[in-house]
């Protein structure tokens, strides 16, 4: 199971995520769980919202002499202009190549002095922008953390250059088997709806954005108001109050709009598409919508997908399709929970002239897994590595400050910090199988592969499985 909000943006090394890689990120950020270590005081951050409407969460930390802050945005590519795919992705970018007093140049000059981390990055649901410093270079650091959020120029030569870059990264990825795929199965399952493309845009997407456009997007969407500051590190609350207070106090709401709700993504139907390239092996992502992250089974969803395809090489895909019949390279299952809705996907490499047969015995893992149920051993062992190991998601003040703006951008609650090992511990046998029959659909699955069709020969999907609901499509080289 993924969740999460945006992801970052390293400064210093100008990496830009592209279609399915930043995608992949956005998602697979975090498990949202936190475990203290045995014997320690429960974490307990601290919440209030200023004046403006920021929604700030706090956690002293006085371990080491650094703080780190991330402020999360709740706009993200999902509110991203038909035509204009990639916006929100570009203005994040943006934010550190120019504001109204320093250049990119003066920028990376300033955070390289300080020995600080300087990010920003966009999500399906929200954009981000993060700080790691010192304590004793904080002010410097807020000083250039408050001038990328407040003041960013977008200049147009930055944009054309940033723009290119991420252009040559999707042309780059056409080479990439998995990411090609998963491009093409993304767009297939979503339609024309929100979560259908990539992050990044498209590269027919990209060069119709225009300068105004981003400025635009940032008036809108980047406002006290549709924030969350979390704050972790060698501070009190005190000092954090007069810290937002100095650095953020002049930060207005403007008349932009309140961020639309998204609508949860309706079904599509069942699709197959089929991609040529000259390979020894298929690449094949198949599956369908999945569940939003506020969905309350998303805890039985948890446990279940560990033990279908999410637990590497103790789940049943892996044992069966790897280990025993020896079909693929590679298993796994993954339900991705987002804001409005998500998706389940099953991905597997095997040789072109087994796909047929991983397709098909993916699929019979499935059946047998929701006819049968799990074992009181599977479930046990499941529950043991996923609250075993909650401690490693909250092992840095990194980790933290993302926890806790995806506690509050989920509206999950402080007290998620401790319910959530106790509600993996509750799932029993009968919710496994429940949430196995309810969320997953071997029959109504969208199925792309990347092969070498000739030797592939990938089976119309009416052989594939039971009857289809939709009228076999044309396959599309």
């Amino acid at each position: 199971m993924t969740a999460s909000p945006a992801p970052p943006r390293c400064r210093h090394g100008r990496a830009r995520l592209g279609g399915v890689a930043a995608w992949a990120v956005a998602v697979g950020f975090l498990f949202l769980s936190v475990v203290p270590a045995a014997g320690a005081a429960p974490i307990k951050p601290v919440r209030w919202v200023t004046k403006p409407g920021v929604v700030v969460l706090f956690l002293e930390n006085h371990s080491l002499p650094t703080v780190y802050l991330q402020l999360l945005i709740k706009a993200g590519g999902a509110l991203d202009p038909k035509g204009r795919e990639g916006t929100a992705n570009l203005v994040a970018s943006l934010l550190d190549e120019g504001t109204t007093t320093r250049t990119s140049q003066q920028i990376a000059e300033a955070v390289d002095f300080i020995g600080a981390s300087l990010s920003a990055g966009a999500g399906p649901d929200s954009s981000s922008l993060s700080l790691s410093v010192l304590k004793k270079d904080l002010p410097t650091g807020m000083v250039l953390f408050s001038d990328e959020l407040l003041h960013p120029t977008f200049p147009e030569e930055e944009l054309k250059r940033v723009r290119q870059q991420i252009i040559g990264g999707l042309i780059a990825e056409e080479d990439e088997p998995e990411v090609v795929a998963h491009k093409a199965w993304q767009e297939l399952v979503y339609g024309t709806q929100p979560y259908h493309h990539p992050i990044s845009g498209y590269r027919d997407s990209l060069p119709s954005i225009t300068r105004q456009e981003l400025v635009d997007f940032h008036h809108r969407y980047y406002q006290p108001r549709l924030a969350i500051l979390a704050v972790v590190g060698d501070l009190t609350r005190k000092e954090t109050e007069q810290l937002i207070k100095k650095y953020l106090g002049s930060w207005k709401n403007t008349d932009g709009e309140e961020v639309p709700v998204i609508p949860a993504p309706k079904p599509t139907p069942p699709d197959t598409k089929l991609i040529d390239k000259e390979l020894t092996q298929a690449t094949i992502v198949l599956g369908h919508l999945g569940i939003a992250r506020n969905n309350p089974d998303y805890y039985a969803v948890t446990v279940m997908n560990y033990i279908l395809g999410g637990g590497g090489f103790s789940s049943r895909m892996m044992k069966q399709i790897r280990d025993d019949d020896g079909l693929v390279y590679g298993v796994g299952s993954s339900f991705n929970a987002m804001k409005a809705g998500g998706s389940f996907a099953v991905v597997m490499q095997t040789k072109n002239a087994t796909a047929n047969r991983a397709i098909e015995e993916a699929k019979t893992v499935i059946r047998k897994y929701q006819a049968d149920g799990a074992t009181q051993q599977e479930l046990d062992e499941a529950k043991d590595f996923l609250i075993g190991s909650f401690p490693l998601k909250m092992d840095t003040n990194a980790k933290l400050v993302g926890l806790l703006t995806a506690l509050e951008f989920y509206n999950l609650g402080l007290g998620y910090l401790n319910d959530y090992p106790k509600k993996i511990a509750a799932v029993t046998l009968a919710d496994i199988k429940r949430v196995a029959d309810r969320y997953i659909h071997p029959d109504r699955m969208t199925l792309v592969v990347v092969a070498k069709l000739s030797a592939a020969k990938i089976a119309p999907p009416a052989a594939q499985g039971p009857a289809n609901p939709s009228p076999p499509p044309t396959a599309k080289p």
